[in-house]
This record gives structure tokens, C-alpha cells and sequence, in this order.
């Protein structure tokens, strides 16, 4: 009899951390089929807030482990390109046990106010400067506001619910002021035929020498489809053009040449003395500005580790290569009057990018979603995006590789 009912207690230990992430994620998998109505994220959402407050500590950190892959199993898709899939369930394994950690620590001192005082905190860490473990994007299309306000108020609404009857009443008092009653901000698009490049180009023929040619040849179909449509814009990807742009003379005077009836931005390779960059090309009217990408992907673009551990992992698993250069702040183009902050894939869900924006509420950000792809992937990134936009009230267009163009508004 001890045994069955042993068991039975275990059973229920992980099926309450299972069903907490499965609520932590389903707003990510609702979004992916584009199912998005905003009183039922509110419900899995202040649900989820609910059970992290409740569920015992083995089912937190359980809660944590699933969250992790059901959150970012894709991040180990990129390695297949590295040949190096024998660590996909690895890293995999790894993501989920980074989650489950930080969950364990929500519960480190086993007062109940710790507990929602940690989960708050929760929405500052960034491990290894990684920050796409946001608690509050389960509001992202919800009736709920995303500031870090309302995230508290929501999580003291969801705690005083935990309490005695007396003190559940109170719940509803901070919930109110957690709703978001604000109209979104209309920002009046720029006066500009901007013309969003449609590629498709698989991560494993991207970068084969014998596909280079044909690579180049599409950008310029779609160059020059944007021309002939008269679009005063053409925005290319990240890395559309698969090699250093900079250091080839003939495709740089060629783009300078087409600048002359339409302003084109591309992603490529370039570099320098000190290093290889991830970079857009501005061409304008025969000129060009290269903008270097300022906010790096930890461990795919650079190691956040001290030194010599950076340097053993780049010689084992990336034949010594070294890690990007970066530029020291974001860059700026002015295209006919207007000006646009260039962000390169991850740097459009970071807050560097958005910092001192000044005359500008434009992002043209650029991504390469083959790395990742058939996953999730574009779907979060697509979340953060609009949590950015409505952050800083910006507008951002995005161009991508292998998955849905957009353009996100506040």
C-alpha cells in the first residue's frame, strides 16, 4: 500500500510541473498557429503565474526542465551545421537544465514571498547574456500590459490568491491595474515603397562555394525586381550576399551602380584588422555604409566565458575559429530623409539596439532563420519583437531568410 501511494505522489509531483510548462509555453505554440486571442493568453497566463506560486519544489525545477526544451529546443537545430549533431540532445538536455536551475532558486528559501519575489526577479537574469527567457512575453497578446510593473502586479494578484480567504478578495485589486487600457501608439509609417526581399536560401547550400553564383544572381533578380516596381527601398537579409562584400571589388561597384535608382540594404560578411564582422551594406546614390552588428548571439557568434575557455571551446568544436568583432554602438542610415537603426537578427530583441534612438522610430533589422528551421524560432523571435516595439514605440521591418517577412508596429 506505501508503495502504490509512493507512487502515485511521484506521478502527481511531475504531472504538475509538466502541466505548468505546458502553460508557460502555450502562448508560443498558440502564436505558431496563429492563434492568438487575447482573453485566453490572459487565462494560461495568470494560470502558469498561479501553479510557478503553488506546485511543491520538485515540481518547480520539473516545471523548469520541460520549459527550457518546450521554450528552446531548436537552439541546438544550428549545430547539424557545424557537423557536429551527436551534441544536439546535449545542448538540448543543457537548455532544459539552465531553466530548471533558475526555477530551483525561485524556491531557494521556502517562504512563500520569496517565491514571488524570485519569479520577479527572474525577468532580470540573462544567462550568459542571453535574454530570450522572458516571463513577461506570456502577456505579449494578452489584455495584460508587459512592463515590468504589471508583471508584478500580476504575480501579487496570483499571490494573494495563494492566501487565506480573507486576503484572496485583494487579487482582483492589483490585476486591474495590470491591464494594459492604453490605445496602441500610431506612428506614422515613413513615405517610402519599401520592398521586403522573399529568399529561401537552405543554411546547408548557403555557404557552398558551387551555390555562390546562383546566390548572388537571385539577390539581383530581387534587386532589380524592386526597380523595375519602383520601390524607393530594397532590404536583402542577414548575410544574403555569402561572403566578405566588402573585399569584393567587382559586386561592391556593381551595387554602388544600382544605388543610383534605389537605395538597397544586404547583409554580409566584411572585415578588418581586427577581426570578421556579421554586417549590412548601405548603398545609396553610389556611396555605402557598413553597419557591424554590436550585440553578438552567446555561443553561436562569440563565447561569454573568460578567455582560455573561450579559446578551448573555439579549437574543439569550431576548428580554432574565432569569435566575431563587434561594433562598440548601433549605426544609423538615412534613406531619403529618413532614418533607420540597423539591427542584425538577435540585436532586434536586445534593449542595446533600442537605446538612444533619438530622431529615429525605425528598425530595419535583418535575419538568417535557416539555422533554425522547421522550429519555433521565428515565432519567439517574433514575440520579443513586439515587446520591443511597444517598449520604444518603434516600428520594426523585418526582413528574413526561410521564414515569414514582417513588419511590427507598437
Amino acid at each position: 500500500m506505501f508503495l502504490v501511494k509512493r507512487v502515485n505522489f511521484n506521478k502527481t509531483i511531475i504531472i504538475k510541473g509538466l502541466i505548468t510548462a505546458i502553460l508557460l509555453s502555450c502562448f508560443i505554440y498558440l502564436s505558431h498557429f496563429s492563434i492568438e486571442i487575447k482573453l485566453l493568453n490572459s487565462i494560461l497566463g495568470l494560470a502558469s503565474i498561479f501553479m510557478l506560486l503553488t506546485i511543491p519544489r520538485v515540481s518547480l525545477v520539473i516545471a523548469g526542465f520541460f520549459t527550457g526544451i518546450f521554450w528552446f529546443y531548436w537552439i541546438a537545430f544550428s549545430f547539424i551545421y557545424y557537423e557536429l549533431i551527436y551534441l544536439i540532445p546535449f545542448v538540448t538536455i543543457a537548455f532544459g537544465l539552465i531553466i530548471a536551475f533558475l526555477f530551483f532558486l525561485i524556491d531557494f528559501i521556502k517562504r512563500p514571498i520569496f517565491r514571488a519575489f524570485a519569479i520577479f526577479a527572474l525577468t532580470y537574469i540573462e544567462p550568459f547574456g542571453f535574454n530570450w527567457f522572458k516571463l513577461e512575453l506570456l502577456f505579449i497578446d494578452s489584455y495584460f500590459d508587459t512592463s515590468k510593473l504589471s508583471f508584478a502586479l500580476i504575480i501579487m494578484s496570483m499571490f494573494f490568491l495563494t492566501r487565506k480567504l480573507k486576503y484572496k478578495a485583494l487579487a482582483i485589486i492589483p490585476l486591474l491595474f495590470a491591464i494594459n487600457y492604453s490605445e496602441p501608439v500610431k506612428i506614422e509609417e515613413p513615405n517610402l515603397k519599401i520592398y521586403m526581399a522573399k529568399l529561401s536560401t537552405s543554411q546547408n547550400i548557403k555557404w557552398n562555394q558551387r551555390n555562390k553564383l546562383n546566390i548572388i544572381d537571385r539577390n539581383i533578380d530581387e534587386i532589380n525586381y524592386a526597380i523595375d516596381n519602383g520601390y524607393d527601398l530594397v532590404v536583402l537579409p542577414e548575410t544574403a550576399f555569402p561572403l566578405l562584400l566588402d573585399k569584393n571589388e567587382f559586386l561592391m561597384d556593381f551595387l554602388k551602380k544600382k544605388s543610383i535608382k534605389i537605395d538597397i540594404i544586404t547583409g554580409a560578411m566584411s572585415s578588418d584588422e581586427k577581426g570578421y564582422y556579421n554586417s549590412t551594406f548601405h548603398f545609396s546614390n553610389k556611396k555605402v555604409k557598413i553597419a557591424n552588428k554590436v550585440v553578438l548571439v552567446p555561443f553561436g557568434e562569440e563565447i561569454p566565458l573568460p578567455k582560455i575557455l573561450t579559446d578551448l571551446i573555439n579549437k574543439i568544436f569550431y576548428d580554432g575559429a574565432q569569435d566575431y568583432s563587434k561594433a562598440s554602438k548601433p549605426t544609423d542610415f538615412n534613406i531619403k530623409g529618413y532614418n533607420f537603426r540597423n539591427a542584425i537578427c538577435y540585436e532586434a530583441t536586445t534593449d542595446e539596439i533600442f537605446q538612444n534612438l533619438n530622431e529615429t522610430k525605425y528598425i530595419i533589422a535583418i535575419s538568417n532563420n535557416a539555422w533554425f528551421m522547421p522550429s519555433i524560432e521565428p515565432t519567439i523571435q517574433k514575440l520579443l519583437m513586439k515587446y520591443y516595439a511597444k517598449k520604444y514605440n518603434s516600428i520594426i521591418y523585418h526582413t528574413v531568410n526561410k521564414s515569414e517577412n514582417l513588419i511590427i508596429k507598437p
